[in-house]
C-alpha cells in the first residue's frame, strides 16, 4: 500500500505528463516545472511532496528596483482575489507565488487548477509590478533605444505611460 506521499507524487507525474509542460523531478517528490505565458514569458514553479503537504512556490520577479510601499501593497490587495496561492516575498524581497495544500486534496484536477493560478496571476500581473518596481529603469531603457534607433518591442505594453510621461 502506498502512503499519501507516494500518492500525491504519482499524481503530480500524471498531470505534468498530461499537461504537455516542461518539466523535470530533480529528486523524489520535487518537481520543477516551466509555465509559459505572454507577458511573464516563462515561470518557474517548484512542487514539493512533503510528509503532509504539498509546498508551490512559483518565481514571479526579483526585488523592484523603487516602490517597495506600492508594489508590496497591490500585492497584498491582489492576494484577497485570487485561488490557491499567495503572493510572498522571500528574505531579499524577490516576489514569489506560495502556496501549501493538504497531500489528500492532490488530484489531478486540483493540481491543473493550481498550475493553472499560477500561471494567470504570474502573467496578469507582471508588467503591473514592472510598472510600479521598475518605472525609472524602464524609462531610460525606453529613451535609450529611440536616442538609438533600436527596437522598443519588447516594450511595447509600457507605450502608454511612456508616451505620456515624455
Amino acid at each position: 500500500m502506498s502512503t499519501p506521499l507516494e500518492r500525491a507524487a504519482e499524481v503530480i507525474r500524471a498531470a505534468l505528463a498530461d499537461g504537455d509542460l516542461e518539466w523535470d523531478e530533480s529528486r523524489d517528490g520535487v518537481f520543477d516545472v516551466v509555465l509559459p505565458g505572454q507577458r511573464k514569458l516563462k515561470t518557474p514553479v517548484r512542487l514539493e511532496v512533503g510528509t503532509h503537504a504539498l509546498s508551490v512556490h512559483a518565481f514571479v520577479c526579483r526585488k523592484p528596483d523603487e516602490n517597495f510601499e506600492g508594489v508590496y501593497r497591490w500585492l497584498l490587495e491582489r492576494n484577497m482575489r485570487m485561488y490557491g496561492v499567495a503572493f510572498a516575498l522571500d528574505a531579499v524581497g524577490d516576489i514569489f507565488l506560495d502556496a501549501r495544500l493538504p497531500l489528500d486534496v492532490v488530484t489531478p484536477d486540483e493540481v491543473d487548477r493550481l498550475l493553472g493560478s499560477v500561471l494567470t496571476y504570474a502573467d496578469e500581473s507582471f508588467n503591473t509590478i514592472l510598472e510600479l518596481g521598475f518605472a525609472s529603469s524602464i524609462r531610460k531603457e525606453w529613451e535609450w533605444r529611440l536616442a538609438n534607433g533600436e527596437s522598443t518591442a519588447n516594450l511595447e505594453a509600457f507605450r502608454g505611460w511612456l508616451d505620456v510621461e515624455s
